[in-house]
């Protein structure tokens, strides 16, 4: 094994998440609950959702809901 090879393997093992570590759940599943996410969308899409007012959030998860077949 060269110290390449070497070097590379051991920064895969220190790096690398263990099998158990990635199985395990966050935590029980709360059928309709929502998430935290952040996402990046352009400004014109955001002003138009926003520009109705208070619920932009709602209406915004709705057009995703209908983009993707899911209502």
């Amino acid at each position: 094994m060269s110290a390449r090879d070497a070097a590379e393997a051991a920064f895969k093992k220190t790096t690398t998440k263990p099998v158990e570590a990635a199985s395990v759940a966050k935590g029980p599943v709360i059928p309709g609950a929502r998430e935290q996410v952040s996402l990046r969308i352009d400004r014109d899409v955001l002003e138009h959702f926003q520009a109705d007012g208070p619920g932009w959030q709602d209406r915004l998860n709705a057009a995703l809901r209908e983009a993707a077949g899911l209502s």
